[in-house]
Protein backbone atom coordinates (compact mmCIF):
# COMPACT_ATOMS: atom_id res chain seq x y z
CA UNK A 1 0.00 0.00 0.00
CA UNK A 2 2.90 2.62 0.12
CA UNK A 3 3.93 2.53 -3.39
CA UNK A 4 2.18 2.60 -6.41
CA UNK A 5 2.76 1.70 -9.98
CA UNK A 6 1.78 4.47 -12.09
CA UNK A 7 1.55 7.76 -9.87
CA UNK A 8 -0.45 10.24 -10.93
CA UNK A 9 1.62 12.88 -10.03
CA UNK A 10 4.58 14.57 -7.89
CA UNK A 11 4.79 17.75 -5.45
CA UNK A 12 7.68 19.99 -6.35
CA UNK A 13 9.28 21.46 -3.80
CA UNK A 14 9.32 24.23 -1.14
CA UNK A 15 11.10 26.05 0.85
CA UNK A 16 9.81 24.88 4.60
CA UNK A 17 8.97 28.15 6.34
CA UNK A 18 9.08 30.38 3.75
CA UNK A 19 5.58 30.03 2.13
CA UNK A 20 4.31 33.14 1.82
CA UNK A 21 8.04 34.62 0.02
CA UNK A 22 7.05 32.23 -2.76
CA UNK A 23 5.66 35.37 -4.68
CA UNK A 24 8.70 37.51 -4.30
CA UNK A 25 10.61 33.94 -5.51
CA UNK A 26 8.55 33.69 -8.43
CA UNK A 27 9.40 38.11 -9.47
CA UNK A 28 12.98 37.15 -8.94
CA UNK A 29 12.83 34.08 -11.29
CA UNK A 30 10.80 35.48 -14.15
CA UNK A 31 12.94 38.34 -14.22
CA UNK A 32 15.86 36.58 -14.70
CA UNK A 33 13.63 34.49 -16.92
CA UNK A 34 13.23 37.49 -19.14
CA UNK A 35 16.75 38.69 -19.32
CA UNK A 36 17.44 35.48 -20.34
CA UNK A 37 14.91 35.22 -23.32
CA UNK A 38 15.73 39.18 -24.19
CA UNK A 39 19.03 38.37 -24.23
CA UNK A 40 19.39 35.06 -26.52
CA UNK A 41 16.37 36.70 -28.98
CA UNK A 42 19.11 39.50 -29.42
CA UNK A 43 21.63 37.41 -30.01
CA UNK A 44 20.05 35.59 -32.67
CA UNK A 45 18.42 38.41 -34.29
CA UNK A 46 22.04 40.15 -34.55
CA UNK A 47 23.32 37.11 -36.50
CA UNK A 48 20.27 36.59 -38.38
CA UNK A 49 20.51 40.47 -39.61
CA UNK A 50 24.30 40.93 -39.70
CA UNK A 51 25.30 39.33 -43.17
CA UNK A 52 29.46 39.45 -41.14
CA UNK A 53 28.31 37.25 -39.12
CA UNK A 54 27.41 34.36 -40.77
CA UNK A 55 30.75 32.05 -39.93
CA UNK A 56 30.75 28.90 -37.74
CA UNK A 57 31.91 30.39 -34.87
CA UNK A 58 28.12 32.28 -34.65
CA UNK A 59 26.49 30.06 -36.00
CA UNK A 60 27.07 27.95 -33.33
CA UNK A 61 26.54 30.87 -30.97
CA UNK A 62 23.35 31.05 -32.29
CA UNK A 63 23.03 27.13 -31.29
CA UNK A 64 23.89 27.86 -28.00
CA UNK A 65 21.45 31.00 -27.76
CA UNK A 66 18.63 28.65 -29.16
CA UNK A 67 19.31 25.46 -26.28
CA UNK A 68 19.52 28.17 -23.41
CA UNK A 69 15.50 29.53 -24.28
CA UNK A 70 14.67 25.77 -24.57
CA UNK A 71 15.78 24.70 -21.70
CA UNK A 72 14.92 27.71 -19.27
CA UNK A 73 11.26 27.81 -21.13
CA UNK A 74 10.91 24.01 -20.29
CA UNK A 75 11.42 24.69 -16.64
CA UNK A 76 10.68 28.36 -15.73
CA UNK A 77 6.65 28.61 -16.89
CA UNK A 78 6.18 25.43 -14.84
CA UNK A 79 8.30 26.76 -11.93
CA UNK A 80 6.40 30.55 -12.04
CA UNK A 81 2.97 28.73 -11.82
CA UNK A 82 4.15 26.94 -8.62
CA UNK A 83 5.56 30.07 -6.57
CA UNK A 84 2.82 32.47 -7.96
CA UNK A 85 -0.43 30.03 -7.82
CA UNK A 86 0.97 27.44 -5.34
CA UNK A 87 0.38 24.83 -8.29
CA UNK A 88 2.83 22.56 -6.88
CA UNK A 89 1.59 19.40 -8.41
CA UNK A 90 3.07 18.10 -12.06
CA UNK A 91 1.55 14.87 -13.31
CA UNK A 92 4.11 11.91 -13.93
CA UNK A 93 3.73 12.36 -17.58
CA UNK A 94 4.80 15.80 -17.65
CA UNK A 95 7.11 15.15 -15.21
CA UNK A 96 9.41 12.73 -17.23
CA UNK A 97 9.19 14.67 -20.55
CA UNK A 98 10.67 17.72 -18.70
CA UNK A 99 13.01 15.52 -17.24
CA UNK A 100 14.01 14.09 -20.89
CA UNK A 101 14.25 17.43 -22.09
CA UNK A 102 16.23 18.80 -19.15
CA UNK A 103 19.21 16.51 -19.63
CA UNK A 104 19.00 15.93 -23.63
CA UNK A 105 19.11 19.83 -24.15
CA UNK A 106 22.15 19.78 -21.25
CA UNK A 107 23.79 17.11 -23.54
CA UNK A 108 23.25 18.83 -27.18
CA UNK A 109 24.56 22.31 -25.34
CA UNK A 110 28.05 20.05 -24.23
CA UNK A 111 27.92 19.10 -27.56
CA UNK A 112 28.10 22.66 -29.38
CA UNK A 113 30.12 24.23 -26.82
CA UNK A 114 33.11 20.96 -27.61
CA UNK A 115 32.32 22.32 -31.50
CA UNK A 116 33.54 25.57 -30.75
CA UNK A 117 36.27 24.53 -28.68
CA UNK A 118 37.12 22.33 -32.27
CA UNK A 119 36.20 26.02 -34.15
CA UNK A 120 38.65 28.09 -32.07
CA UNK A 121 41.55 25.02 -32.21
CA UNK A 122 41.33 25.00 -35.59
CA UNK A 123 41.07 29.09 -36.41
CA UNK A 124 44.40 29.49 -33.98
CA UNK A 125 46.11 26.09 -34.69
CA UNK A 126 45.18 26.17 -39.14
CA UNK A 127 43.75 29.68 -39.87
CA UNK A 128 44.38 28.92 -43.89
CA UNK A 129 42.42 25.76 -43.75
CA UNK A 130 39.29 27.23 -41.10
CA UNK A 131 37.04 28.04 -43.95
CA UNK A 132 37.61 24.90 -45.46
CA UNK A 133 37.39 22.65 -42.56
CA UNK A 134 34.47 24.54 -40.79
CA UNK A 135 31.76 24.95 -43.98
CA UNK A 136 28.55 25.78 -43.47
CA UNK A 137 27.18 22.49 -44.12
CA UNK A 138 29.50 21.18 -41.82
CA UNK A 139 28.48 23.40 -39.35
CA UNK A 140 24.38 22.49 -39.85
CA UNK A 141 26.03 18.30 -39.72
CA UNK A 142 27.27 19.32 -36.51
CA UNK A 143 24.22 20.46 -35.06
CA UNK A 144 22.38 17.58 -36.24
CA UNK A 145 24.52 15.64 -34.66
CA UNK A 146 24.31 17.25 -31.79
CA UNK A 147 20.62 16.74 -31.63
CA UNK A 148 20.44 12.93 -32.42
CA UNK A 149 23.27 12.59 -29.45
CA UNK A 150 21.24 14.26 -26.98
CA UNK A 151 18.43 12.22 -27.63
CA UNK A 152 19.84 8.78 -28.15
CA UNK A 153 21.76 8.80 -24.74
CA UNK A 154 19.02 10.40 -22.69
CA UNK A 155 15.82 9.02 -23.94
CA UNK A 156 16.37 5.37 -22.01
CA UNK A 157 16.38 8.04 -18.93
CA UNK A 158 12.39 8.12 -18.79
CA UNK A 159 11.94 4.80 -20.10
CA UNK A 160 13.74 2.97 -17.21
CA UNK A 161 11.93 5.21 -14.96
CA UNK A 162 8.24 4.74 -16.47
CA UNK A 163 7.96 0.54 -15.37
CA UNK A 164 8.98 1.02 -11.62
CA UNK A 165 6.97 1.49 -8.24
CA UNK A 166 6.72 4.57 -6.37
CA UNK A 167 6.74 5.77 -2.35
CA UNK A 168 3.78 7.09 -1.39
CA UNK A 169 6.02 10.19 -0.50
CA UNK A 170 6.55 12.05 -4.02
CA UNK A 171 8.30 15.35 -3.05
CA UNK A 172 10.91 16.19 -5.13
CA UNK A 173 13.90 18.18 -4.42
CA UNK A 174 13.36 21.12 -7.06
CA UNK A 175 10.56 23.05 -8.85
CA UNK A 176 11.40 21.24 -11.82
CA UNK A 177 11.64 17.42 -12.31
CA UNK A 178 15.58 15.75 -12.67
CA UNK A 179 16.37 12.58 -13.48
CA UNK A 180 18.25 11.24 -10.00
CA UNK A 181 15.41 13.58 -8.29
CA UNK A 182 12.41 11.40 -9.35
CA UNK A 183 14.47 7.63 -9.44
CA UNK A 184 15.42 8.40 -5.44
CA UNK A 185 11.46 8.00 -4.73
CA UNK A 186 11.33 4.81 -6.20
CA UNK A 187 10.22 1.84 -4.29
CA UNK A 188 12.07 -0.32 -6.30
CA UNK A 189 15.68 -1.77 -7.61
CA UNK A 190 16.98 1.47 -9.22
CA UNK A 191 20.58 -0.23 -9.91
CA UNK A 192 19.91 -0.22 -13.91
CA UNK A 193 18.86 3.08 -14.07
CA UNK A 194 21.72 4.54 -11.73
CA UNK A 195 24.36 3.03 -14.08
CA UNK A 196 22.50 4.25 -17.41
CA UNK A 197 22.14 7.78 -16.18
CA UNK A 198 25.69 7.92 -14.95
CA UNK A 199 27.21 6.21 -17.74
CA UNK A 200 25.59 8.15 -20.15
CA UNK A 201 26.35 11.73 -18.43
CA UNK A 202 30.45 10.51 -18.47
CA UNK A 203 30.22 9.76 -22.00
CA UNK A 204 28.35 12.67 -23.06
CA UNK A 205 29.22 15.26 -20.52
CA UNK A 206 32.15 13.95 -19.15
CA UNK A 207 34.24 12.91 -22.93
CA UNK A 208 33.08 16.54 -24.00
CA UNK A 209 34.86 17.67 -20.98
CA UNK A 210 38.27 16.16 -21.76
CA UNK A 211 37.87 16.91 -25.25
CA UNK A 212 37.32 20.45 -24.63
CA UNK A 213 40.79 20.35 -22.01
CA UNK A 214 42.99 18.90 -24.67
CA UNK A 215 41.81 21.34 -27.63
CA UNK A 216 42.91 24.33 -24.98
CA UNK A 217 45.84 22.56 -24.44
CA UNK A 218 46.52 22.38 -28.09
CA UNK A 219 45.87 25.98 -28.37
CA UNK A 220 47.84 26.92 -25.82
CA UNK A 221 50.82 25.32 -26.98
CA UNK A 222 50.36 26.79 -30.44
CA UNK A 223 50.07 30.49 -28.58
CA UNK A 224 52.90 29.91 -26.88
CA UNK A 225 54.94 29.92 -30.32
CA UNK A 226 54.33 32.74 -31.31
CA UNK A 227 57.48 35.38 -31.27
CA UNK A 228 55.55 38.24 -29.02
CA UNK A 229 53.51 38.40 -26.32
CA UNK A 230 51.29 40.92 -28.14
CA UNK A 231 50.64 38.18 -31.10
CA UNK A 232 50.22 35.94 -28.43
CA UNK A 233 47.57 37.71 -26.10
CA UNK A 234 45.72 38.83 -29.24
CA UNK A 235 45.29 35.14 -30.42
CA UNK A 236 44.10 33.73 -27.13
CA UNK A 237 41.96 36.77 -26.65
CA UNK A 238 39.57 34.81 -29.12
CA UNK A 239 39.13 32.25 -26.63
CA UNK A 240 38.32 34.14 -23.66
CA UNK A 241 34.53 34.44 -24.38
CA UNK A 242 33.94 30.04 -25.11
CA UNK A 243 36.18 29.65 -22.41
CA UNK A 244 34.10 31.48 -19.85
CA UNK A 245 30.45 30.40 -21.55
CA UNK A 246 32.53 26.42 -20.67
CA UNK A 247 33.27 27.55 -16.95
CA UNK A 248 29.59 28.59 -16.49
CA UNK A 249 28.16 25.68 -18.25
CA UNK A 250 30.56 22.93 -16.26
CA UNK A 251 30.17 24.68 -12.80
CA UNK A 252 26.48 24.67 -12.14
CA UNK A 253 26.48 20.84 -13.60
CA UNK A 254 29.14 19.64 -11.29
CA UNK A 255 28.06 21.63 -8.10
CA UNK A 256 23.89 20.25 -8.59
CA UNK A 257 25.95 16.53 -9.55
CA UNK A 258 27.37 17.19 -6.04
CA UNK A 259 24.73 18.01 -4.05
CA UNK A 260 22.88 15.21 -4.99
CA UNK A 261 25.04 13.26 -4.47
CA UNK A 262 26.40 14.23 -1.08
CA UNK A 263 23.99 16.60 0.35
CA UNK A 264 21.04 14.74 1.31
CA UNK A 265 21.48 16.25 4.67
CA UNK A 266 21.51 20.03 3.32
CA UNK A 267 19.30 22.49 3.39
CA UNK A 268 16.25 22.54 0.86
CA UNK A 269 16.71 25.93 0.24
CA UNK A 270 20.56 24.51 -1.34
CA UNK A 271 18.93 22.15 -3.74
CA UNK A 272 16.28 24.72 -5.22
CA UNK A 273 19.31 27.43 -5.21
CA UNK A 274 21.71 24.56 -7.22
CA UNK A 275 18.94 23.79 -9.38
CA UNK A 276 18.05 27.47 -10.53
CA UNK A 277 21.38 28.70 -10.86
CA UNK A 278 21.97 24.98 -13.41
CA UNK A 279 18.97 26.28 -15.47
CA UNK A 280 19.13 30.10 -15.44
CA UNK A 281 22.74 31.17 -15.14
CA UNK A 282 24.23 30.21 -18.53
CA UNK A 283 20.80 31.12 -19.94
CA UNK A 284 21.37 34.74 -18.68
CA UNK A 285 25.41 35.27 -18.57
CA UNK A 286 26.33 33.72 -22.03
CA UNK A 287 24.33 36.33 -24.35
CA UNK A 288 25.94 39.05 -22.15
CA UNK A 289 29.24 37.40 -22.53
CA UNK A 290 29.53 37.11 -25.71
CA UNK A 291 27.83 40.71 -26.01
CA UNK A 292 30.45 42.29 -24.14
CA UNK A 293 33.18 40.34 -26.10
CA UNK A 294 32.03 40.89 -29.45
CA UNK A 295 32.54 44.40 -30.74
CA UNK A 296 30.13 43.42 -33.98
CA UNK A 297 27.87 42.16 -31.69
CA UNK A 298 28.20 45.26 -29.37
CA UNK A 299 27.91 47.99 -32.33
CA UNK A 300 24.65 45.71 -34.18
CA UNK A 301 22.89 46.07 -30.65
CA UNK A 302 23.89 50.00 -30.40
Amino acid sequence: NSSDLSPSSFTLASIPGLETAHSWMAILLCSFYIVAVAGNCAVLLVVKVEPSLHAPMYFFLCMLATIDLALSSSTVPRALSFYWFNSSQISFGACLLQMFLIHTLSAVESTVLLAMALDRYVAICHPLRHAAILTNAITAKIGLVAVLRGVLFFLPLPLLLLPLPFCSSRELSHSFCLHQDVMNLACANTTPSVVYGLTAILLVMGLDAILICLSYLLILKAVLRLALWKERLKAFSTCIAHICVVLTFYVPLIGLSVVHRFGKDLAPLVHIIMGNIYILVPAVVNPIIYGVRTKQIQRRIM
